[in-house]
């Protein structure tokens, strides 16, 4: 059977046994590993990962793909939206996220798993090129954003590596790369969260107008929380490190 893969789901298959390889050595799979994968199309990247680990829970929203997943060894098939599933409840638990995944769902994938997966301790998986930048920017550059802070809160990055266009099917129009990164940390709290987020809303903003109209705090108890940890109330949320936006939402009321 061919399968059309669709467009409006993201899907781009993964063809290419080298970066398989290249999937392995940055998620240092292991044969007692219990690994989640978000995605798995044509079972490609599936298959290569139930013959090295213990266990792989595959999470797939499109039901056209059962036939080409049936009956792979050493996995289990859940099937629905990744982001609705309670991933949570996965038995075993997961301990590594491998995937190559959907660009549509991709970040609010990993930022739910910080948290959400707290036996996950490894990721590896395949972004766009512009969101595998962004997840470990530096302060400063047009990159960081919200879900740089929450990663660098959470993990560390171990591994990076470009991926050609030519490794799908279909093509896409945008670059991808390899990222991986371990846990260092829990999960960030709702409180730390809910300001990095309300800080980054309206990034052209001064910090303290963001918070104040994301309703995360008022302006003036931004400013006095800014005041607290040495800062301008002029700044924006740009120049701040990610270990200041925990010091400032504990400066908060």
């Amino acid at each position: 059977m061919t399968v059309v893969p669709k467009k409006r789901l993201g899907q781009h298959f993964l063809v290419d046994d080298n970066t398989l390889r290249v999937i392995e050595r940055l998620a240092q799979l292991d044969p007692t590993d219990v690994v989640l994968e978000i995605g798995p199309g044509l079972g490609r990247l599936t298959r290569f990962l139930a013959e090295r680990v213990a266990h792989v829970h595959a999470v797939e929203l499109d039901r056209s793909l059962e036939p080409e997943l049936r009956d792979l060894p050493r996995t289990e098939l859940h099937w629905g939206d990744a982001l609705a599933i309670d991933l949570a409840i996965l038995d075993p638990p997961p301990v590594k996220l491998v995937s190559n995944l959907p660009y549509n769902v991709a970040t609010p994938i990993v930022v739910e798993s910080l948290d959400g997966l707290p036996e996950v301790r490894n990721w590896c998986v395949m972004v766009q090129r512009e969101v595998a930048d962004r997840f470990f920017a530096e302060p400063g550059s047009k990159a960081y954003g919200a879900v740089s802070v929450l990663l660098q809160l959470t993990t560390e990055r171990t591994g990076f590596h470009p991926v050609s266009r030519d490794v799908f099917r279909p093509r896409p129009n945008v670059d991808s790369a390899l990222v991986a990164f371990r846990r260092i940390a829990p999960g960030v709290p709702q409180r730390v969260k809910r300001v990095v987020e309300g800080a980054f809303a309206h990034r052209r903003k001064m910090l303290a107008n963001s918070l104040a109209l994301t309703g995360a705090a008022t302006r003036e108890e931004a400013n006095a929380a800014l005041a607290e940890i040495g800062r301008d109330p002029t700044v924006r949320a740009e120049t701040l490190e990610p270990p200041e936006f925990v010091a400032l939402a504990d400066a908060l009321p």
